[in-house]
């Protein structure tokens, strides 16, 4: 059974997508960016904001389950600029204080709006 997962608390998506579902056990997250709910902008502040506001959207669709980032086995990181890694990654590891889950990071050649990341994620229910 597949179910849609949606939540205000993040930003709407931005194409023919769903923020997240939820599948046999597990909630598959789609790549969020950096964008503020309320305002539908970019968090202000350069690498360090954008992967905060990233981690905060993901947060509050797990919230919508009932989830927590102790539930994350899996997170994909897409980064503007290899060369934002370290920066990006100290914040990260303030969302997973635990057991970290499994991991990519890789550059893209460009995000969606020009963002400097996007992340995205799957858990276990």
């Amino acid at each position: 059974m597949k179910k849609v997962v949606h939540t205000d608390s993040a930003p709407k998506a931005i194409g023919p997508y769903s923020q997240a579902i939820k599948a046999n056990g597990f909630l598959f997250i789609s790549g969020q960016l950096p964008v503020v709910p309320a305002t539908g902008e970019f968090a202000e502040g350069g690498i360090e904001a954008q992967t905060r506001q990233s981690l905060e959207n993901l947060k509050a669709i797990l919230a919508a389950e009932g989830l927590t980032f102790a539930n994350v086995v899996k997170t994909s990181v897409f980064l503007k600029d290899m060369n934002d890694f370290a920066a990006m990654n100290g914040v990260y590891a303030t969302y997973f204080t635990a057991e970290a889950p499994a991991r990519a990071c890789v550059q893209v050649a460009r995000l969606p709006k020009d963002a400097m990341v996007e992340i995205e994620l799957i858990a276990v229910c």
